[in-house]
């Protein structure tokens, strides 16, 4: 059985003692995978068109669904299918979420990574955006109440204060202490989304307070030296670097030593900087817009110029980084899958660069090359690096058609609609994939603005 590493992370502690933490997610054989995504029908449509203004400022978000001849009835019937199956679905082979233990604020819930049995801050913060978008705050708030409870450091002597916990145990345990900043990222847009839907509550649900204290230590934190993982010394620091305007791949600054600072492509969001410029800390909206626009850039500059592919990790100048514990961090794997999602989903709400329009264009003509079926990890050059297929890779292709203005990304979305909703051991990162594309290409994945 053939198996490709899923986003393998480095502990910042395991780190600094020279070692390496690879609790990481495993692509499911082909055969597995494959048997989720339907063949595509024959389309014969005009190129979409991305608007010229963005939906964020004009409110209105195109469903590509309904363009392609779907109803709008059964768009949403199916996406609420999919919540439902993978959020209260039937606990061995459909759900992600489970529920934990009550506390004094009330019912917690916690996703879990069925392939390793963990709970990760990337799922985390995906399932509180999902419930989010959805409307579904009980969800909400179970989600946001054990991430606070189990995943937050709240000892400002901790290198990760202010931070998350990026894998825990489903008992509340950790294994790693450190954050991977994509989830701080995707907390801190939820709960100012949730502030603007719901409206505030009390104490951790006072969601603006909560995203706002988070994202001025995601910036301005300084340097904290202490105890990680039980027994390692290590030194954190903000989850941005405030020179280059990008986020960190890790916050550890021993780890600088070895590899650079460095970023991971697919943790750039100016999608959700906009949002951060407008209602995050006064002092750091300027911060906000200028780090939306060097993210712009940073796609231009970290994507191959011919396929769009991305490495997994990169240098600040856009070059691939091969990472001292895993060289193939060079190539475009499972981390660099939704690359695509966050600059379609920028041109989508924003509409401030085209270049994203050519981006998306590059990729889906790269991936029409192989017909309705392709691997899941490659060169950069588009030499593929494996024989497996991965419905995750198809969910995130499809989000390119948000700012492709080709023809060809109409095969995308047409074998997004078709697939299945991952089931089985594989179904964490394949199927919160799933649930995002949906909702992005359908139009249900609003940026939620404060009332004027």
């Amino acid at each position: 059985m053939m198996r490709a590493l899923h986003r393998r992370r480095l502990g910042l502690g395991l780190l600094l003692a020279g070692l390496v933490a690879s609790a990481c997610h495993e692509a499911a054989p082909a055969n597995d995978q494959t048997q989720a995504v339907a063949k595509p029908a024959g389309i014969s449509l005009p190129a979409p068109v991305p608007p010229k203004e963005g939906a964020a400022v004009t409110g209105v978000y195109r469903n590509l669904f309904v363009d392609m001849g779907k109803s709008a009835d059964e768009v949403k019937q199916k996406i609420d299918a999919a919540y439902k199956q993978l959020f209260h679905g039937e606990p061995g082979q459909q759900a992600v979420m489970f529920a934990g233990k009550d506390n004094e604020f009330g019912p917690t819930a916690y996703i879990m990574d069925i392939g390793h049995n963990d709970v990760r801050s990337e799922g985390m913060s995906y399932g509180m955006m999902i419930a989010l978008q959805l409307d579904q705050k009980a969800d909400f708030d179970a989600l946001w109440n054990w991430a606070k409870t189990y995943m937050y450091h709240a000892d400002e002597h901790h290198p990760a204060f202010g931070y998350f916990s990026w894998q825990m145990r489903p008992d509340g345990t950790a294994i790693d202490e450190m954050p991977a900043p994509d989830g701080e990222e995707y907390f801190a847009t939820a709960l100012l989304f949730a502030a603007n839907r719901w409206g505030n509550g009390k104490d951790r649900f006072d969601y603006a307070q909560e995203a706002n204290a988070l994202l001025s230590r995601m910036k301005n934190r300084g340097p904290i030296t202490g105890t990680v993982n039980g027994n390692t010394t290590a030194t954190g620091v903000s989850l941005f670097n405030t020179e280059v305007k990008m986020v960190r791949f890790t916050p550890n600054s021993g780890n600088f030593e070895v590899n650079k600072d460095h970023t991971d492509p697919s943790y750039h969001l100016p999608a959700f900087y906009e949002i951060w410029a407008l209602q995050g800390p006064e002092a750091d909206r300027q911060f906000w817009a200028d780090a939306a626009k060097t993210s712009r850039d940073y796609f231009v500059k970290a994507t191959h110029p011919k396929t769009g592919l991305a490495p997994d990790y990169a240098h600040f100048d856009g070059s691939p980084k091969a990472a001292s514990w895993d060289a193939n961090s060079v190539d475009f794997r499972f981390d660099a899958w939704r690359t695509v999602m966050n600059w379609s989903m920028d041109a989508a709400w924003w509409a401030k660069d085209p270049r994203e329009t050519e981006l998306s264009n590059r990729l889906v003509t790269f991936f029409a090359s192989f017909g309705k079926y392709y691997p899941n990890t490659y060169k950069i050059d588009g030499t593929p690096t494996s024989q497996s297929s991965s419905s995750g890779l198809y969910s995130m292709n499809a989000v390119a058609a948000l700012a492709a203005s080709d023809a060809n990304a109409w095969q995308f979305v047409e074998t997004l609609y078709k697939q299945s909703v991952p089931t089985g051991q594989w179904r964490y990162y394949d199927g919160l994939l799933y649930l995002l594309a949906m909702l992005n290409v359908s139009g249900a994945y609003h940026a939620y603005l404060p009332a004027h």
